[in-house]
This record gives C-alpha cells, structure tokens and sequence, in this order.
C-alpha cells in the first residue's frame, strides 16, 4: 500500500517513524487493535509523500521534520526519501502563527487539484491519511452542489482534498480517504455518492483514539445495567499544535461535534453533557491531560459518580489507529465497498459515516468489525481447544 500524508505535523511524524520502527522489529504493535490478525501485513505499507502549506516544512525530508520530536537516533533514514510537498490550503491555518500558502493561490483550485492527482499518479499512491489541523467544516449534502464548489472555489482544504482522491480513483485506480479529523467527509451524502460513483472508499469521520472511545464504553455499561445518566463532564487539555488550533471556537465546535454526538445514540436519551477539548498549555506537550466525570441514578434513588483521570501521548495514539485503518483500506479495495464502510468508521472514529447512522459504544464496534473481516476472537479459538 503506497501511501501519501495530508498535513505534515506531529502525528504524521510519528506515523512515519512508528511505521518504518514497527516494520523493523524495533518497537512492538501494542495499540494497533487489529495486530497481526488480518492478512495485510506492516512491511506492505509504505509512505510515499507528504503535503502540507506551512512554508517551515515545504521541500524538507519527513527525517528533517521528525528530528523535531524524535532523537535523531531513532529515526529511519528511510524517512529522507519522503519529500513534503505544497498542498492545498484555503484557509486551513488562517488565524494560527504560521506563514502558509497553497497551491491554489497562484493556480485556482480546480487547476490545483489537477496538479495533486497527476502528482499522485507518479507516486501510485493508494491511500491518502488526512491528519490536517482542524478546520471548520459543514457537509455538502449533494453531489451536484459539491461540483459546483469545487468550480467557484469554495470549499474547505479537506474537502478538497478529499474530492481530489475522488477524481485520482476516477482517472488512475481505486484509492481510499481516511479522515483522522472532525471535518464531515464520511458522514457528508455529497461524498459518500461521489466516491460509490468513483471506486474510491472514505473512512471517517474524526480517528478516535483517547477519552472519546473510553466514555463511549462507560455509556454502554451504564445503559446495559438501566443506570440513568443525569450529566456528562469530559474535558481535555493539550500542548500541541491541534489544542493551539482548537482554541479557536469555530474549529473547537467541530470537535463538540464529533465527541458529544454519540451520547443520545448509545444511551437511548439526552443527557446534559460538556465533552470537548477546553484548553491549551504549552509545557504538557502531547501528552494531554484528561478529566471525566459521569453522575448516574443507580437502584433505590441513589445517586453515584464515575471519576476518570489520564494522561494520554496523543498522536502514538492516533499512530496505531491509521496503520489499522491503511490495512483496512487493502482489505476494502479488494472488496470493492466503494463509498465508505460503517463496520470500520464505527469501531475507529468519533463521528462515522454514513449520514444519518448511530455511534456504538467500541466494544460493541469491535465485535462488528471482526464479523466484517471474518475473524474469530483468538481468546475463543483458544476456549475451543481446551
């Protein structure tokens, strides 16, 4: 699988160094739910390029950029052969200390697309991982309206991005979209026909990977057991460039969005909930600091309280989740599941797609997923045998 990353940050740091270190033995799997359980293996996996608009990072080495976060020591000379290109940026970083520039200011969008796709065909690239900053975004809804945006210029550099991969699989062979981010691709109609009528595949949206999935199961213990949710606190605080991003209240709503979407969907009701990112401290670094508090009526009218604290290394997290998700893109391609596929989007993000579809809590997504591939849980083969 030929890969090319979109937006070339810490979490595309450490999914390319992970992946080269996984690769050699020099690291184990732990956090890649899917391990060694299906057929498509790590070493099959290779990132090819890299885009991004921040002028720092264009035409430096993935290797230059990681020695950012990593001691030099531990990174793959592989990764000096990753080039980061200029990619498209409509306004993803306006408002954030960077001096960015797109391909589109100097050739139009629909010029510059053209220009990704026949980049793209040279790479023979597969699947595309959008790990951008996050943007505010609202869907589409109709395919024809996405056409027209695509000629005015008006959308959204994910979006783009996105609709750029959709005609890559119509013009040089099948590719796959993964959405790590809030921006509504999989749960957006307009994209969902555009792909089915492209033989191109969207996972999405937003890569659960920290306190999301977490709460999500906590939800689903408490409606299993008829304990009535009164109100859900869940807050989170980090030193990277994404919490310095959400400080901005248009792109911290996207993220509102995609964590607390999912309450009504596994417990049946409203419950008054405040789950979102609240702040930015430089110092914690990408190791944020998340709180929870959950209050619930249990039996005889008595109130009880579920109390989380963690620290959690954001993007090694999010790094397990996409090798997954770029091995599952294999397995899609071959089954030719064009448009976008809920057994996955369910286990792996916030938000899934399709529109209109409930989230579930990740343990019942697990299950789900494993029926999809046709996997039995090792843990029962091993009950078998005894």
């Amino acid at each position: 699988m030929r890969v090319v990353v979109i937006g070339q940050g810490m979490a595309a740091s450490h999914l390319e160094v992970g992946l080269e270190r996984l690769k050699r033995n020099e690291i184990p799997d732990y956090g890649v739910p899917l391990r060694d359980w299906i057929p498509v293996k790590y070493n099959e996996i290779e990132i090819v390029a890299a885009y991004d608009v921040d002028e720092r990072k264009i035409g430096k080495s993935a290797y230059e950029l990681a020695r950012e976060y990593f001691n030099s020591s531990a990174l793959p000379g592989s990764l000096k052969e990753i080039q980061v290109r200029r990619g498209i940026h409509l306004g993803s970083l306006k408002g954030l200390p960077f001096k960015a520039r797109g391909l589109e200011e100097k050739l139009g969008l629909e010029k510059a697309i053209e220009v990704l796709v026949d980049e793209w065909r040279s790479f023979r690239a597969d699947v595309f991982v959008n790990i951008m900053t996050t943007e505010p975004v609202e869907p589409v809804g109709d395919v024809n309206e996405l056409e027209t945006r695509v000629r005015e210029g008006y959308l959204t550099a994910s979006q783009a991005y996105a609709y750029a991969v959709a005609l890559y699989a119509r013009k040089v062979k099948p590719a796959v979209f993964i959405n790590a981010i809030p921006s509504p691709i999989a749960s957006d109609q307009a994209f969902i026909d555009l792909y089915k009528n492209s033989n191109a595949i969207v996972f999405g949206d937003d890569a659960a990977t920290g306190a999301t999935p977490l709460t999500a199961d906590l939800l689903e213990h408490l409606y299993q057991r008829n304990r009535r949710v009164l109100d859900i606190a869940q807050f989170n605080i980090g030193g990277n460039t994404d919490f310095l991003a959400l400080t901005e209240p248009e792109r911290n709503i996207m993220k509102k969005k995609t964590k607390s979407s999912m309450v009504s969907d596994i417990l049946g009701y409203e419950a008054p909930n405040y789950i979102r990112p609240t702040g930015y401290l430089e110092p914690i670094g990408d190791k944020k600091f998340v709180a929870m508090i959950i209050e619930y009526m249990s039996f005889g009218d008595f109130k009880d309280e579920i109390y989380v604290i963690m620290r959690v290394n954001d993007k090694p997290a999010i790094t397990g989740v996409l090798i997954d998700l770029i091995r599952l893109g294999k397995m899609a391609l071959e089954k030719k599941t064009y448009g976008t596929v809920y057994e996955v989007n369910a286990f792996y993000t916030k938000r899934p797609g399709p529109p209109g579809v409930k989230a579930i809590s990740k343990v019942k997504a697990f299950y789900t997923l494993l029926d999809w591939l046709g996997i039995k849980d090792p843990r029962d083969i091993r009950s078998e045998t005894r």
